[in-house]
């Protein structure tokens, strides 16, 4: 990997009680289930997924974020059981408040249009805000079994996202690199 450039995402995260929930479940999920992919990075909704960019930047990347945070309200997260990208992917739903949904749109046009970060997936399919608790290392057979265990499990949390969240790889697992409060 170019040690000149890192990989980031930016995302939501929930307080610090949901968070433990969700690190709870990923643990339930590598000790029966074998999947710890999860547990490389903190519980969040992600709204821009991994993207490469110049460490010698990332003060512009830092600026650019709190200037967009600084002018958007905090806005509602109501989680609400869990759901499946079949077949290797479980997670925590996240409603579709339209609050959210504007936050990510409006998210991809500024970081495309003011530091040329373009999520070229997202562009071709909608907006599925989730909270991951299984994915990648979840095999089928595994996903079958977790599935029937969780497909009806409920669950109901519901906080306010003060903050934007940029999160840094680094190298191993992904790690919070700064936080841009919203008004």
């Amino acid at each position: 990997m170019d040690k000149s450039k890192s990989y980031y995402f930016i995302a939501l995260l929930p307080p610090k009680d949901i968070q433990n929930y969700a690190n709870e479940v990923k643990q339930y999920f590598a000790d029966k289930y074998n999947s710890r992919h999860a547990q490389k990075s903190p519980p969040h909704i992600t709204l821009q997924p991994p993207f490469q960019w110049s460490n010698a930047d990332e003060l512009i990347l830092e600026s650019k974020l709190r200037e967009f945070a600084s002018v958007r309200e905090a806005i509602p997260i109501t989680l609400l059981n869990f759901a499946a990208f079949s077949p290797h992917v479980i997670y925590i739903d996240v409603v579709k408040f339209p609050q959210l949904m504007t936050l990510q749109a409006e998210l991809m046009v500024y970081v495309e249009s003011n530091l040329g970060i373009i999520d070229k997936a997202g562009k071709s399919r909608e907006f599925a805000p989730h909270m991951t608790v299984a994915f990648k290392d979840l095999t089928k057979q595994n996903f079958k079994a977790a599935w029937s265990e969780f497909e009806k499990r409920e669950i109901h949390f519901e906080f306010t996202a003060e903050n934007l969240t940029l999160l840094q790889h680094d190298g191993t697992k992904w790690d919070i690199k700064s936080e841009f409060p919203f008004i």
